[in-house]
């Protein structure tokens, strides 16, 4: 059986492009240094939410909603956002479908490309919003650990919230953050640091 998966943005490198404890240590270094020149240039990744903006427009075609679509390139990574009225039922319930749709535009991409994407899709602004809410979570999560000195477990939540979370609590003095469990139950747990 052939596998036909595409590689995950956030999984690891493949063997043969991580160093491996045969070469020496100025080797490695030169590999780390070649992999972070390997990162897609801004020009690659604009290309990417240019093809992506492509799918998602035919996307809309079918499905017969209107939507402006902007493609750009934000914190090293494509980006497509869809703006109009009634996109709803393309971001689901929590994102669900949002985040499905977000597979299938990376997939659409892998196969023009070649190279898997970490091409991130928002729908009527729904990932700033929630960005936002969680923002709140994690800064109530921390309130709660710094007060009683104890760890708080979060619901779960998608690899975006995840994220999210992660990005606001590390910001923070005295508190550490870490994700346990496995999909779709993969939560976070936000402890007192010693």
């Amino acid at each position: 059986m052939t596998d036909t998966s595409t590689p995950r943005a956030d999984q690891a490198p493949d063997e043969d492009t991580a160093p491996t404890a045969e070469k020496g240590a100025e080797e490695a270094g030169t590999d780390a240094e070649a992999r972070v020149k390997k990162a897609p240039a801004e020009s690659e990744l604009f290309r990417q939410s240019e093809i992506a903006a492509d799918y998602v427009e035919g996307l809309l075609d079918i499905l017969d909603y209107d939507g402006d679509i902007d493609e750009l390139v934000s914190g090293g990574r494509p980006v497509v956002e869809v703006v109009g009225t009634r996109l709803q039922n393309l971001v689901g319930q929590r994102g669900a479908t949002l985040e499905a749709l977000q597979e299938l535009t990376r997939l659409a991409v892998f196969r023009q490309t070649g190279t898997p994407s970490r091409l991130l899709l928002d729908v009527g602004g729904y990932r700033a919003n929630r960005r936002k809410e969680l923002a709140a979570v994690a800064k109530n999560a921390v309130e709660k650990v710094k007060e009683y000195g104890e760890l708080v477990r979060l619901e779960p939540m998608s690899a975006f919230e995840r994220k999210c979370v992660h990005d606001v609590v590390n910001a923070m003095d005295g508190v550490e953050s870490e994700s346990e469990g496995v999909e779709p139950n993969r939560r976070i747990i936000v402890r007192p640091t010693d």
